[in-house]
């Protein structure tokens, strides 16, 4: 990583939230060195901007609200369980691998674990998720904590994708060596056919056989 990149995305506060309209921390890190705003992330609030420019010897900013959002205090997403119906999607939109659960059956959320992101709740189909006030204050071991979840996270994905690519190229594969015993001897039945003199020969004294056959029977049965 780019050190100053580095030293950015040291003070952010690693929610992955995208509110900045980055996805995630890292990209939004890479954008302020860049020379992007440093007054795009809601969950640093007014403290994290007064870090980003200290480290930048930028002016310090108000936080884009228009644009990402007021900043609140931590939160933490809740599971209404009794309406859970399994879908998983809160499950595949957590960047944190936060939420326990499975295919049609109910999840719930690890609150050690839950970034205050939000990225859960408008894929829920039932509504049944919703953001608690956490009662404690987001701190740079939760932010250190969240960025290796994230980092784990994203390695489990990019493995199960190269483990997906791999089990459709077998399959591919095996697919097609199936059926190219079939095709290949098609093939060397018409080339063979096509091409083979001796084999020509043969089939065309064998037709006009079957034809004289066919005509001596023919005159048989007039007479």
């Amino acid at each position: 990583m780019n050190p100053l990149v580095a030293q950015i995305h040291s003070v952010l506060p690693q929610t992955q939230c995208t509110k900045c309209g980055y996805d995630g921390c890292l990209p939004y890190a890479t954008a302020i060195a860049e020379g992007e705003a440093i007054n795009r992330c809601p969950p640093g609030g007014e403290a994290g901007i007064a870090a980003l420019a200290a480290l930048l010897s930028r002016p310090t900013l108000p936080l884009n609200t228009e644009e990402c959002g007021e900043h609140v205090p931590l939160q933490l997403a809740r599971i209404e369980e009794r309406h859970c119906i399994g879908c998983t999607l809160c499950i595949q939109a957590c960047p944190v691998d936060a939420i326990i659960g499975a295919n049609k059956y109910m999840h719930t959320i690890m609150a050690s674990r839950c970034t205050g992101c939000e990225l859960c709740v408008a894929p829920c189909p039932v509504d049944c998720i919703s953001m608690v006030p956490a009662q404690r204050q987001w701190t740079q071991d939760d932010a250190s904590a969240a960025w290796q979840h994230y980092q784990a996270r994203e390695a489990r994905l990019e493995k199960e994708a190269a483990a997906e690519q791999q089990r459709l190229a077998t399959a591919a594969a095996r697919s097609l060596n199936q059926s190219r015993p079939a095709q290949l001897a098609n093939t060397v039945s018409k080339t063979d056919e096509r091409t083979d003199p001796k084999q020509a020969a043969i089939a065309a004294a064998l037709a006009k056989a079957r034809a004289r056959r066919n005509a001596v029977a023919t005159s048989n049965d007039k007479n």
